[in-house]
């Protein structure tokens, strides 16, 4: 595949397909957003505006009909479809990129590891969020040693939206895998993890308090890693007042960040990684210090380091071309799964849930 530009087929032309994937292909050298598949006429006609001269499926079959012609497959359908679609791609001898939940269990998703290892392609997850600022911040953070030992960590993806939105994210189908603990619940488990290893033990709250709400929307769990660390991870659709989106106490300092990336938004606008991408203004910088409080100026301001969304499909093109290892294993996201596995069994059992 070397020297020439490998060409991608995108499932799903939704939110993730449509303000995700398809940007950050088509915005990747040496990767060609070839092919979208979406059966409704209008997400085909947006998909036609904003990437001129890409082709259009009206169904998954259509695509695999045309596998010589690709040479990457990327699965940004409703979770429900994840397995079967990456099964059928990995079998016909395609690489497959899928996004966050790969699967509902973590069960599936080292099935479709092991169907990838036996095919000899890359199966890779779509986890953006290892490269939001604030993640990417943290790490250096933590690598140079200014918060000493770390002893907990807090992460918070909350968001104020009293009235459901509907759809298959709140449906109370199991199959559907919706609800807050599998679609923001796979970002900051898998961050946690990166950041400080397996975990040893898994404790959860979790509750649906929107009327109607037939799965969960706010939901805590924690988790002590077998590091020692203990993460305090909080997932809500029903905070009226938002808190910071991490807080790291450590023996020496501790490191609090308020704010989200700004990627998904630019995204959302429109706007397309350049010069700039990823970047954010002092005010919303990150404080590092101990004993005084960031909200009255306390700490010392920390230069958050730009998003870097572009960085996953890069470095998918350099694996594809065999210059670099899978950005995110199907391994690493089977280890998010049985997390959210655990939480959901310690969330209905009350029970602490030991991995």
């Amino acid at each position: 595949m070397t020297g020439t530009s490998l060409r991608a087929g995108l499932i799903g032309y939704g939110l993730a397909g449509s303000v995700f994937h398809a940007p950050l292909i088509a915005a990747t050298e040496g990767l060609t957003l070839d092919t979208v598949v979406t059966s409704n006429p209008e997400r085909q006609g947006q998909a036609r505006a904003e990437h001129p001269g890409i082709r259009i499926a009206a169904t998954p079959d259509e695509l695999f009909d045309r596998v010589d012609d690709l040479d990457l497959i990327v699965i940004a359908s409703p979770n429900k479809t994840h397995v079967p679609l990456a099964t059928t791609a990995l079998k016909a001898g395609l690489p497959v990129v899928v996004d966050k939940p790969i699967a509902g269990t973590a069960a599936e998703a080292r099935d479709l590891a092991a169907l990838a290892d036996k095919r000899g392609v890359l199966l890779s997850v779509f986890q953006n969020r290892r490269w939001d600022n604030d993640f990417l911040t943290l790490r250096k953070v933590i690598d140079d040693g200014d918060l000493g030992e770390v002893w907990r960590f807090e992460s918070r993806y909350e968001r104020w939206r009293p009235q459901r939105k509907g759809g298959w994210r709140e449906s109370g189908d199991p199959a559907q895998i919706g609800g807050l603990l599998y679609d923001l619940g796979s970002h900051v488990i898998d961050q946690a993890l990166v950041l400080f290893g397996p975990a040893a033990r898994v404790y959860a709250e979790s509750d649906n308090r929107r009327p109607g709400a037939e799965t969960d929307d706010d939901t805590f769990v924690a988790l002590t890693h077998a590091s020692g660390v203990r993460s305090h991870l909080y997932l809500s659709a029903t905070a009226a007042q938002l808190g910071p989106r991490f807080r790291v106490l450590g023996s020496r300092a501790g490191y609090v960040k308020y704010g989200l990336d700004p990627q998904e938004q630019a995204l959302r606008d429109g706007e397309r990684p350049g010069r700039t991408w990823g970047q954010e203004p002092e005010s919303a910088w990150g404080r590092l210090g101990s004993g005084e409080s960031p909200l009255t100026g306390g700490g010392t301001p920390v230069p958050t380091l730009p998003g870097d969304y572009p960085a996953y499909y890069a470095a998918v093109t350099r694996a594809l071309n065999g210059d670099g290892p899978n950005p995110v294993t199907a391994l690493e996201a089977a280890a998010a799964l049985d997390v959210i596995e655990a939480a959901r069994r310690s969330a209905r059992d009350a029970v602490v849930v030991t991995l």
